[in-house]
């Protein structure tokens, strides 16, 4: 028992027995938030120049690390709208980043970024060439249709794709479907 009190003091005085205290102190950082919303705003409306859409991503996921180095990023909705910023980049190691920083999103209580850690593994993963497991992904090959393919369907079950917002597979078969009658009546502006 003196053994057991022992261990005990010791991982007490380590703050390994110490709770995490809650961020409702810490504010939201504005500058943050302002790239979060401007990146969705880019994504709500018509792109027409692609190449001053891809620098504003470039250049907010760079304004994103130097925050991120410098501990400025410090609450749940700092790191869910980081990882919106990276999801929205161009090749693994962002995609790797941005679930990173929903996770850690996540475990500063910030419920709203289940969807984002679900999208960023799916993303990441195929982005390595391995099948999504939560279905959040939607393709357009340029030979056209549309495609969630590679997805590994079996590895999770619908309870936990529901969770996350992904829905069950029978709500993302009507949702390919949907898209895939967009995209052959022309419209081809579905996108995920």
């Amino acid at each position: 028992m003196n053994g057991l009190r022992f261990f005990g003091a010791i991982a007490l005085s380590l703050g390994l027995a110490v709770p995490v205290k809650a961020q409702d102190a810490v504010p939201d950082n504005t500058e943050m938030a302002a790239m979060f919303e401007a990146d969705q705003s880019q994504r709500s409306e018509d792109i027409e120049d692609h190449e001053a859409a891809a620098r504003a991503d470039a250049a907010r996921r760079q304004r994103t690390r130097e925050l991120l180095e410098a501990g400025e990023l410090k609450t749940g909705a700092d790191y869910f709208g980081a990882a919106f910023i990276f999801q929205h980049g161009g090749e693994p190691r962002d995609y790797l980043l941005a679930h990173a920083m929903a996770v850690r999103s996540l475990g500063l209580g910030y419920k709203d970024a289940e969807w984002i850690a679900a999208a960023t593994l799916d993303r990441y993963l195929q982005s390595v060439g391995q099948p999504q497991i939560y279905g959040t992904q939607y393709r357009f090959p340029n030979e056209g249709g549309v495609t969630m393919e590679p997805y590994d369907r079996a590895i999770l079950v619908d309870s936990l794709r529901k969770v996350t917002g992904a829905g069950d597979l029978a709500s993302q078969e009507r949702k390919l479907e949907e898209y895939a009658r967009l995209v052959s009546g022309g419209d081809g502006q579905a996108s995920e």
